[in-house]
């Protein structure tokens, strides 16, 4: 056996920092933000249809948990960035060549129309909540938060005004979501250094995998069998783009250079293969398409066994890109 040895001052300690491995926080930063976007999505875009009122589900009650889980994610994000006193300089300083940056601005764009919605609709959840489960533990804390915003001496007057340009707030806020979607791709895809990321079609990939995880919730919740139906529909849809883009990715590393097609070996035939066709594309996309074409055919499928897999597939997925992405890299150098 031939030993090899290397010396550089790059592996000493506090001379050369050391790159920290993204895990599972940022997968589910990455799971929450697509997934916030897609929510605020449907939400502003049946509302500019007129739909506010025949799919309260979609644009009235679910839009409540975008920021919630935007504020999860943005949590996550501080932890993950370990230096948590310094935090607020990504929201003071605009770096126009960082992802991290214009995820960070975006975020914080997005977050004001987010909570706004929701509280425009409060009264409107509420009655929901009233009428459809009145043991839910959740009206208690609205009815609360209600009367609370009715007390404070600024908030009305912001939602009056809120009120009055929703029309044009929901088409800045279409965008923003479609932007805060793409980002979550794009984070990844601007290290150059890993041949798996680095690829033009994560974006509009996360976009489209967030946007769908959002219909399969919505339509989980939603007790309104036309508005289940309709978002069947846009799933299959998105499952169908997913799909595409899926496959045009790995056409695209499979054409590319060395490091390219090893990376693209991670997944045909590598350590990532079985979780990946198996759980993420088989369980997460190809089952719950045709879960869902059965129950638009007429067969009783309960709605939340496609729901649950395109969550869990959605979730999975960006955890496999995470991990997967940092496997591959220009080893043959």
């Amino acid at each position: 056996m031939e030993e090899v040895l290397y010396v550089s001052g790059k592996a000493l300690p506090h001379i050369t920092p050391h790159l920290e491995v993204w895990g599972s926080v940022i997968a589910l930063y990455l799971f929450f933000g697509g997934l916030a976007a897609g929510l605020l999505f449907f939400a502003n875009f049946f509302y500019l249809k007129g739909k506010a009122d025949s799919m309260p589900m979609s644009v009235k009650v679910a839009p409540i948990i975008a920021p919630i889980i935007i504020i999860l994610g943005s949590m996550i994000l501080v932890y993950d960035l370990h230096h948590w006193m310094y935090f607020w300089q990504l929201f003071l300083h605009v770096r126009m060549e960082s992802p991290m940056s214009w995820g960070a601005w975006t975020l914080s764009a997005i977050m004001i129309p987010a909570i706004l919605w929701s509280l425009s609709y409060l009264e409107d959840t509420i009655e929901y909540l009233q009428n459809r489960n009145p043991k839910c533990k959740l009206i208690g804390l609205f009815i609360w938060a209600n009367n609370l915003i009715k007390k404070l001496p600024v908030l009305p007057w912001i939602m009056v005004l809120f009120n009055k340009n929703k029309k044009l707030i929901a088409y800045l806020t279409i965008y923003l979501s479609i932007v805060l979607g793409v980002y979550t791709g794009i984070l990844l895809s601007a290290f150059n250094a890993r041949p798996l990321w680095n690829s033009a079609i994560l974006g509009p990939l996360f976009l489209t995998s967030g946007v769908s995880t959002a219909a399969a919730l919505i339509m989980w919740l939603s007790n309104d069998h036309s508005e289940r139906k309709m978002y069947s529909k846009i799933d299959l849809f998105l499952i169908a783009v997913e799909l595409f883009f899926i496959i045009h990715l790995f056409m695209g590393m499979l054409s590319g250079g060395v490091a390219q097609v090893e990376a693209a070996q991670l997944f045909l035939g590598g350590p990532y293969t079985a979780m990946f066709w198996v759980l993420i594309v088989g369980m997460g996309l190809v089952v719950p398409a045709i879960l869902e074409i059965m129950e638009l055919s007429g067969f009783h499928i309960p709605i939340g066994i496609p729901a649950f897999l395109i969550l869990m597939g959605g979730l999975l997925f960006r955890f496999i890109m995470v991990y997967a992405g940092q496997a591959s890299g220009f080893n043959i150098l």
